[in-house]
């Protein structure tokens, strides 16, 4: 039997969520005044009410019970706080029991949902909950709700490879934030997902006045928004060949923002300034030892699975690029084995180099792979990386003569 008052408070909680009157719930088969009673839990409720109202309702009898994980808001509280597995698990099952809470609260149950997946390169689960998440900030209409969904929908869809969504709604968010003057934190972390995803897009003009005005926007701070707003100015200038720029900018990150800020980030800023010394040309191979050794230390406490792959990626191309070819091989393999938590991006650069290594093997299916990959890039819209891997393609067909002549 259920018992009050909980039946009571799950009872109004059905009937607000549902815009309904006592009147317009009780119908002709209870009265408005035992109703009344029924919710403040003053009257035990009878198997004949309890039908009665689930059938008014659309519900289930189960579904006036407290959900098991108890409430999304206590659930809420557990992940905000911990953001353990177990807290994560409680609040999706929380969500999933309370389909009739505000839409505010369940926002920001999908964030921290949304957030949860992040770490584990879980990019397809972020995305399902980021979407639910942009269909709820229209539905709520706060445009810091709505900017910081669509600008987090961008980030992750860019990580897929899909460009043009995400294209769309990064310059939706972007479109919403000027117009609402939203504050420097939102603006600024419209203009992070704004500049990448052009930058994919191979609009690198757009994205570098984009990034100029998001390096102004966070001038004079080092908090964790500084730094990824230099990352990704650094991004926008190694694309242009602006090595000496790019680097300029990842070392005033490396160098002011401190491992205590969020270790995870200053890890992927190692990586970051790995990949640009390996991008450089000439290639800087020592500069990215030395990149790699530091993101080994960090990796001991914030050791992700998909953080670990992201650093045996980078040793990889750290191992072709110094000849090492037999080594990056085995990193590959290693890789191979692993179920891939990786963006887009990072899982072509692994197709990128064993079709290299294919190359340097006189396999012709290295040349062929090479060119398929650039073919469904540019089909894709990801022109940026379709030039790179154009690029790589011609030198990898410069060796291939050399050899033959």
């Amino acid at each position: 039997m259920l018992r009050q008052p909980a039946f009571g408070r799950r009872l109004k909680k059905l009937r607000l969520a549902r815009g309904l009157s006592q009147s317009a719930l009780a119908g002709d088969g209870m009265s408005t005044g035992y109703l009344s009673r029924l919710e403040s839990g003053a009257r035990q409720p009878t198997e004949r009410a309890i039908s009665h109202l689930a059938e008014r309702l659309g519900v289930e009898p189960a579904d006036f019970e407290s959900p098991a994980a108890g409430s999304l808001a206590h659930a809420l509280t557990l992940t905000a706080s911990t953001a353990s597995g177990t807290a994560v698990e409680t609040l999706r099952e929380a969500y999933a029991a309370e389909a009739h809470e505000s839409p505010v609260l369940r926002w920001q149950a999908l964030w921290l949902l949304a957030q949860s997946c992040r770490p584990q390169g879980d990019h397809e689960g972020e995305r399902a909950h980021l979407e639910e998440l942009v269909r709820l900030g229209d539905e709520v209409a706060l445009p810091e709700l709505r900017v910081r969904g669509l600008t987090r929908l961008a980030r992750c869809l860019r990580s897929l490879g899909e460009i043009p969504a995400a294209l769309d709604a990064a310059v939706a968010a972007h479109h919403i934030a000027m117009e609402s003057e939203l504050g420097v934190d939102d603006s600024a972390g419209v203009l992070l997902a704004l500049v990448s995803v052009k930058a994919e897009a191979g609009q690198l003009p757009d994205a570098r006045s984009h990034a100029d005005a998001l390096t102004a926007l966070v001038q004079g701070r080092t908090d964790a928004l500084w730094a990824e707003a230099m990352w990704t100015a650094a991004a926008v200038r190694m694309r242009q060949g602006d090595y000496a720029a790019a680097q300029d900018c990842l070392e005033q990150a490396l160098g002011q923002f401190p491992s205590s800020e969020d270790l995870t980030l200053w890890l992927r800023l190692r990586l970051a300034a790995g990949r640009l010394h390996l991008q450089k040309i000439p290639a800087e191979p020592e500069a990215a030892e030395q990149c790699v050794t530091q993101a080994e230390s960090a990796l001991a406490f914030v050791g992700t699975a998909a953080l670990r792959q992201e650093l045996t990626a980078l040793k990889a191309d750290l191992a072709f690029v110094t000849g090492e070819y037999d080594q990056a091989r085995t990193l590959l393999g290693e890789l191979a084995r692993d179920e891939l938590r990786m963006t887009y991006r990072d899982r072509i650069r692994l197709d990128i180099l064993s079709h290299q290594l294919r190359v340097l093997k006189g396999d012709d299916s290295g040349i062929q792979g090479l060119r398929a990959l650039a073919e469904q890039a540019q089909e894709d819209a990801n022109i940026d990386l379709a030039a790179e891997i154009w690029r790589i393609l011609a030198e990898a067909l410069t060796r291939v003569q050399d050899k033959s002549a």
